[in-house]
């Protein structure tokens, strides 16, 4: 027994001696006064070592090195070797002290995460906050660059239903989320939608046997796409902050420092019932032809129409729809039964909005499939 115990305890002395050495070496290095680096890791050090307990080396060394904290200029300047960095990694081994990621760590790209695409930009794996700034898309990139240490993910947030089961399947996806910072102008007044409104009376309410948001103002706040259990979940281990209305970078990275500040740590992973996992589209081998016809499209430049011409595959034109917009002409075409398959169908979507682009911005248009010069990606009339 006596012999195991003198080796850890060897290992753990070893240990805090290297965080003291990478402290005071950063203390007289200049470069690291100004650095948010050196700030934040002696942040970290108070936290995970309150000042009763701590050694009076590693004491020593703190004060000396917040003696020499100047105002932050810099989150970080990607030395390769980072001496805060390294006293981090050194405090973490030296006892499983809870500290936060060090802001020079590149940021960590994870296969399968987030789960869901929506209007976000990831900066931080692992990072304890997520930040919704709602309707206001221009906040997102000055928070990431204010906070990049301490936030997992910002994006916006435009529906009170598909928009909340993204963010709540996307946070719960990385258990270190514990925090989701809801600010920026709610969207859509005006048809009631009210996502952020929403989302916080989801935090503070869950949901009715209807899977309706309860005391949500929204105008559809169902979460069909959620399991109860994912419900839960996100509000017990996700605390949602309303600073719904407040567009102030300073203001808002107080407030996410703040929550940084008193994270918990990771919550206990959750683990989904059921996924539908992403298919990879493609391109069928062969071509079929609808036994409906084809189209051919021309843009009338004179009258400001789309004509379409439709023909039998045998070259004989049976129907000639006009319009002025790419729904008009592609409705009427299908109400007359002009096409039968649902592929003939898309290309006949996609290239009427194309025309519409080019007849309304004076852009030249060449159908992608007219009959004399078919590419191999056309199914109007291959056989």
């Amino acid at each position: 027994m006596e012999t195991s115990v003198a080796p850890v305890a060897a290992t753990l002395s070893d240990r805090l001696n290297e965080a003291t050495t990478q402290l005071r070496a950063a203390a007289d290095a200049r470069k690291c006064w100004s650095c948010g680096c050196f700030r934040h890791t002696l942040e970290a050090f108070d936290r995970a070592i309150p000042e009763p307990e701590r050694p009076a080396i590693l004491a020593e060394a703190m004060a000396s090195a917040t003696d020499r904290l100047l105002p932050k200029k810099y989150e970080c300047l990607g030395c390769d070797v980072c001496y805060p960095a390294v006293a981090l990694n050194a405090l973490g081994a030296a006892g499983g002290c809870a500290v936060d990621v060090c802001p020079t760590e590149a940021v960590e790209a994870r296969a399968g995460w987030p789960p869901l695409p929506g209007s976000y930009r990831v900066l931080r794996y692992h990072a304890p906050v997520a930040v919704c700034t709602l309707n206001t898309e221009e906040l997102v990139d000055p928070l990431a660059a204010a906070v990049p240490d301490v936030v997992a993910i910002a994006g916006t947030l435009q529906t009170e239903n598909l928009g909340i089961e993204r963010l709540v399947t996307n946070v719960l996806a990385d258990p270190s989320i514990r925090f989701v910072i809801v600010c920026g102008e709610d969207s859509r007044k005006a048809i009631g939608h009210l996502p952020g409104q929403s989302l916080v009376a989801l935090a503070r309410n869950g949901v009715n046997d209807d899977r309706r948001i309860i005391n949500a103002k929204g105008k559809r706040p169902v979460l069909r796409n959620l399991e109860l259990t994912a419900i839960n979940h996100f509000r017990k281990t996700v605390e949602v902050i309303d600073l719904i209305g407040n567009t102030e970078v300073k203001e808002l990275s107080a407030a996410v420092r703040e929550c940084a500040d008193r994270n918990p740590g990771a919550a206990e992973p959750f683990a989904p019932t059921a996924t539908i996992m992403p298919v990879i589209g493609r391109l069928p081998k062969k071509m079929v032809s609808d036994p409906a016809g084809y189209f051919v499209i021309f843009i009338d430049r004179v009258r400001r129409r789309l004509n379409l011409e439709h023909y039998k595959n045998n070259g004989v034109l049976t129907a000639i729809i006009e319009g002025c917009s790419a729904a008009e002409v592609y409705m009427t075409a299908i109400e007359r039964g002009l096409l039968t398959r649902l592929d003939h169908a898309a290309y006949l979507g996609r290239e009427l909005t194309r025309a519409e682009h080019a007849l309304s911005s004076g852009e030249t248009y060449a159908q992608d499939a007219a009959p004399e010069q078919c590419s191999n990606q056309c199914s109007c009339h291959q056989s």
